[in-house]
């Protein structure tokens, strides 16, 4: 098989390659989201019932003032009853749920309040379902709002972090729920240097203590508290869980998890909704500290027990009056023992923002809090992902761009690579020195395929000339490709990274678009026609890349080499536009490189010549002439 054929079946299988990839990356994704949506649309719910908590054993029916209370009990999970919503004076909306705004009016809070974060504790329940992270925006748009990560249960996005007590079995002592209003004294708002304390008696005895606090960033403090005023020990299971009411809108793409996730033990465990939705049983692991929470692409709410303690931890879906329940939770596996005139106490923390790398490596370290790391969706090439972020946030940090930061690295990946490059370019070299051989073989030889392609390699041998080695430069670029692609999309530095001009978030695609004549015409092309300014600059750089190549003697694979470029234009047109910048730069960086290198070994580089010859219809006349 000569050169051409070698380089054709290539070309076709990096081709195939990304067509699947972008079947498999985007269309399906899309198509899928756009079912979730639609189904979440459909949904109809009259009100929401948020008791599903993490328990240590079953349930027991218990005799109260009014009527019967289910009891969780250890070892399962149970639901507590509720008294349903407020029914504050308001108009529900079309699923039957009230506006974010009105469920947190209509019960008391205890502000939140730090240079990261604003929102507030709900005393009734004692939780964290009120939360804003103020350094981000949800477009980057002029006055575009901030995220909002937790809303209260009965909203739309219900989403919320809940710490809590369960009983021992046969243990019928009353404990606070989630409808339990909690009494504040002191400080009402939570600061990185004031902490929030709630109380509550049950009036047989027991005593219970809640209290907050928050460093400047996104981790929270829970120390729950039960002082036993009673004539008998009690046995209580401190229990925290994170759950979300109806599957969010998500990217959707298999490169990326969002949904349950968690380290129990050394493992960890990721669950997308569809997957718990699917299969709706409680996937339980029992653990010796670890965490785990629900993640989205950018945020992330997780519950963290210490480190030193045993826990049982559970994946739960459970369908409540039309509404879908997702819920990652922890229960203390021994639970603590208060001897009378006592007070029992558990530690715990809260994670509830942004996935800052640095943040999140920082707590990993401090608190020792096991694979933390793993919080941030690194995958399967977190070998080359990792040290390939760690290099774009020092060059950022330097030149304050992260454009900046992508030019500059992929010049120090091409002297990284230059001694493989500089081989395989000196071998195309010799391969188009030895064109002129080739062709004659193959008009010699053009009945005897088998004889030719015999004669072609003894002569590759005799020069040293590998024919596949031209190839190398792209199969190194790949994993690079990917794993560039990877730390653009998964990383909350990249979001909303601006570069110059009109590239106003590196992270999504260019904005621009050749078919509204780039913003001439009052128009929006939908996404397959966004052929912006840098995926035609990315095009052109390739196509001109290929140019320093003899045209293939066979037609058929010079045509398909030419509309290559074209075709590729197309494919990355929606990509993020730091990847497009990547390959752009670096097909501009490998022509200099490849001339000059192909120069110095002899190798007739006539560029225009080889253009020409390429566009028969435009230079027709010229070339006849």
């Amino acid at each position: 098989m000569n050169s051409d054929n070698k380089n054709f079946i290539l070309a076709i299988a990096l081709s195939a390659l990304l067509i699947i990839g972008w079947q498999v990356f985007y269309v399906q994704p899309e198509i899928e989201r756009q079912r979730l949506l639609q189904e979440k649309e459909a949904a109809q719910s009259t009100k929401v019932d948020d008791g599903t908590v993490p328990q240590a054993g079953g349930t027991k029916t218990v005799p109260q003032a009014g009527g019967t209370k289910t009891v969780p009990q250890a070892g399962s999970d149970a639901t507590v009853p509720q008294a349903g919503v407020s029914t504050a004076p308001t108009a529900p909306t079309a699923a039957g749920l009230r506006p974010r705004a009105v469920v947190i009016a209509a019960t008391p809070r205890a502000e939140i309040k730090t240079p990261s974060l604003a929102g507030s504790i709900n005393l009734e329940g004692g939780r964290i379902d009120d939360l804003h992270l103020l350094k981000y925006k949800e477009t980057v748009k002029p006055g575009s709002p901030t995220i909002t990560l937790l809303s209260p249960s009965g909203t739309e996005t219900g989403f919320f972090a809940d710490h809590g007590w369960a009983p021992s079995q046969g243990n019928t002592a009353k404990l606070p729920t989630p409808k339990t209003v909690w009494s504040i004294a002191g400080n009402r708002t939570l600061t990185p240097d004031a902490p929030v304390t709630l109380t509550w008696d049950n009036g047989s005895g027991l005593v219970f203590k809640r209290t907050f606090s928050v460093d400047k960033d996104y981790m929270f403090g829970v120390t729950q508290e039960v002082m036993n005023n009673t004539g008998a020990p009690v046995v209580l299971y401190p229990y925290a869980r994170v759950q979300r009411q109806q599957i969010p809108k998500i990217e959707g793409f298999i490169i990326l998890h969002e949904g349950l996730v968690g380290v129990l033990g050394e493992d960890l465990k990721e669950l997308d909704y569809d997957d718990v939705k699917d299969d709706p049983k409680a996937t339980v692991a029992d653990s010796k500290g670890g965490w785990l929470g629900i993640t989205d692409k950018y945020w992330a709410v997780v519950v963290i027990p210490p480190q030193d303690t045993e826990i049982t931890g559970r994946f739960t879906y459970t369908p409540a009056n039309g509404r879908d329940l997702f819920q990652s939770a922890y229960t203390h596996k021994t639970g603590l023992t208060v001897a009378p005139g006592q007070t029992g106490k558990f530690d715990s923390q809260v994670f509830a923002g942004a996935k800052v790398v640095q943040t999140i490596n920082r707590y990993a370290e401090e608190t020792n809090i096991t694979q933390f790391d793993l919080m941030v969706d690194w995958g399967y090439l977190y070998f080359i992902t990792k040290p390939l972020f760690w290099l774009l946030d020092k060059l950022y940090g330097m030149f304050g761009n992260f454009g900046v930061a992508i030019l500059i690295a992929t010049v120090l990946i091409k002297i990284a690579f230059f001694p493989l490059a500089n081989k395989s370019y000196a071998s195309m070299a010799k391969m188009k020195v030895l064109q002129p051989e080739l062709v004659k073989l193959r008009e010699r030889f053009a009945d005897d395929k088998q004889r030719q392609q015999k004669e072609m390699m003894e002569l590759y041998k005799k020069e040293q000339v590998n024919p596949m080695a031209g190839c190398l430069p792209v199969l190194l670029q790949i994993p690079v490709f990917f794993a560039l692609y990877k730390v653009l999309f998964v990383t909350i530095e990249m979001r909303h990274a601006p570069f110059y001009g009109w590239i106003k978030d590196l992270s999504a695609h260019d904005p621009t678009s050749l078919f509204n004549l780039f913003g001439l015409i009052p128009w929006e092309p939908p996404l397959f026609l966004m052929i912006g300014v840098l995926p035609l600059i990315m095009g052109i750089t390739m196509w001109i890349q290929m140019r320093l190549n003899p045209a293939p003697p066979d037609p058929i694979q010079a045509q398909i080499f030419n509309w290559m470029p074209l075709f590729f234009t197309f494919l990355l047109a929606s990509f993020p536009a730091g990847l497009v910048l990547y390959w752009a730069w670096n097909n501009f960086l490998s022509i200099i490189q490849q001339a000059t290198i192909m120069r110095r070994h002899g190798a007739d580089i006539n560029l225009l010549q080889n253009i020409k010859d390429s566009l028969p219809f435009l230079f027709k006349k010229t070339t006849a002439e």
